[in-house]
């Protein structure tokens, strides 16, 4: 595949990317402005991209790279608040966090960012382990046990069972 990518392939994955960015931000218009700075990204570095790369799997890895620097970015700009005596609002429960909810859309977006973002990836986008591994930039090995632990977290979830990492005890 050519570095060069037109607005048809890009229209193509515009849905997946928004179902995506929504998994991870949990609300619209943090989700279109997530699309828009990785379409931005895209169009401003596409002489970056591999040549062999798959495009879909190099748009999810600057989106959740996009994602992971905003995470950061706000907990710099809370910890700056708490120094001049501010404490950041906390924005109101959504209705599936109220809810008590056994269904599996509701139980998967209580699973960690991490564990959504795998499990979106591999089962809903359908990318092979190894793209997931690269568009996270973990060793594939790295993926196939976090995917392991996020569907035996959701299979918790759907049993209503708490889900609470197990911790082992070493000696």
């Amino acid at each position: 595949m050519s570095k060069d990518f037109s607005d048809d392939d890009l229209r193509e994955l515009l849905p997946r990317l928004r179902r995506f960015a929504l998994s991870l931000t949990r609300h619209e218009n943090s989700a279109d402005d997530l699309v828009q700075s990785c379409l931005e990204r895209a169009l401003s570095r596409a002489d970056r991209r591999r040549d062999d790369g798959d495009l879909r799997a190099w748009m999810f890895q600057i989106m959740y790279r996009q994602f992971l620097d905003g995470q950061r970015r706000a907990k710099r700009y809370a910890g700056l608040l708490s120094l001049f005596g501010r404490t950041e609002e906390d924005l109101a429960p959504s209705a599936e966090d109220v809810a008590m909810s056994r269904s599996a859309l509701q139980d998967f977006s209580k699973l960690p960012a991490e564990q959504r973002a795998l499990l979106l990836l591999v089962s809903v986008e359908g990318l092979s382990y190894q793209e997931v591994a690269d568009t996270m930039d973990i060793p594939i090995g790295t993926v196939m046990s976090r995917l392991s632990r996020a569907r035996k977290a959701l299979r918790a979830l759907n049993d209503g069972l708490p889900v609470n990492p197990s911790l082992r005890i070493l000696k």
